[in-house]
């Protein structure tokens, strides 16, 4: 650990101003734990700097230059390592492009194992006028994995069990709790002879039950960015998952730095690039004081 840390000395710990693929270039091989990210959106903000991506002609000229960053990411990350990518779709004369979909199958060619998809839902959504369609109140997470073997902490981002609240819509009630024989299903529960013993606390893991694939995270604000941020809860989430005490998170798209942050906090190096310097600038204020 201590010499892959070496290799990126000068890198580490710092937000840099550049092109998010050149930057990538610039780092050795197999040095990155765990890249947690949001790189800009097709056709929804124009950045002041030659290098941005999402200002293409068509949604297949973003994607496949979002291919090639995150075809250099791939080289970069560790064995064991992963990548986190969120991103929203678009309409174009009201047809949905589905890019998410189209990015995620061409990170598959470059090499990259997609592991799970995550819907981000979002609470605080803005409000649409859109009457011929529902309002859109989600993105998309996608996970991926350089191999097969790779580091993953189910542990650390457990949720509540459902099953002993009052959102527990377990036929019966709850009066079967610790019962034998108390489980009336005849289903999934049928073959589960701790539950039907009324072993329930080794049917449950004691820390909760494993992460589900729908996040109910409300968007995040910063005064000094006239965008919603990424939510703290959200980086937190991928990188307790993948990134491993003292390892290395990256974002080629750092924005205001919510990623080194989140890093930070949870005794994790980071390495941030983005191709605006004001960006980069309120990134590093972020970080001398976090707010």
């Amino acid at each position: 650990m201590e010499s892959q840390l070496q290799s990126l000395s000068g890198r580490l710990n710092q937000i840099v101003c550049g092109d998010a693929l050149e930057q990538l270039q610039s780092l050795p091989d197999a040095s990155i734990d765990c890249t947690v990210t949001s790189p800009p959106y097709f056709q929804q903000r124009d950045y002041p700097s030659a290098a941005q991506i999402g200002v293409e002609a068509t949604s297949q000229a973003f994607v496949e230059r979002l291919q090639a960053v995150f075809g250099e990411c791939l080289r970069v990350t560790k064995d064991t390592g992963s990548l986190w990518i969120v991103i929203g779709d678009k309409y174009v004369g009201g047809e949905l492009l589905g890019t998410p979909w189209r990015l995620a199958l061409a990170l598959k060619e470059v090499g990259w194992r997609l592991r799970s998809d995550v819907i981000w839902h979002k609470p605080n959504a803005m409000p649409s006028s859109v009457r011929t369609r529902p309002t859109t109140d989600h993105e998309y997470i996608f996970f991926f994995t350089k191999s097969k073997k790779y580091y993953y902490d189910a542990d650390a981002i457990r949720e509540p069990h459902v099953t002993f609240t009052e959102k527990s819509q377990m036929r019966g009630g709850r009066n079967h709790f610790g019962k034998r024989g108390g489980t009336p299903e005849e289903g999934k529960n049928a073959g589960n002879s701790n539950l039907h013993a009324g072993r329930w606390d080794q049917a449950f893991h004691p820390k909760g039950r494993n992460k589900r694939t729908v996040w109910s995270i409300s968007l995040s604000k910063f005064r000094e960015a006239h965008f919603a941020v990424f939510p703290q809860k959200l980086v937190k989430t991928c990188i307790l998952a993948s990134c491993p005490p003292n390892g290395v998170v990256c974002d080629p798209f750092v924005g205001s730095g919510t990623t080194p942050i989140v890093a930070r906090e949870l005794d994790r190096n980071y390495i941030g690039f983005d191709c605006v310097e004001a960006y980069c600038e309120m990134a590093r204020q972020r970080l001398e004081s976090p707010t």
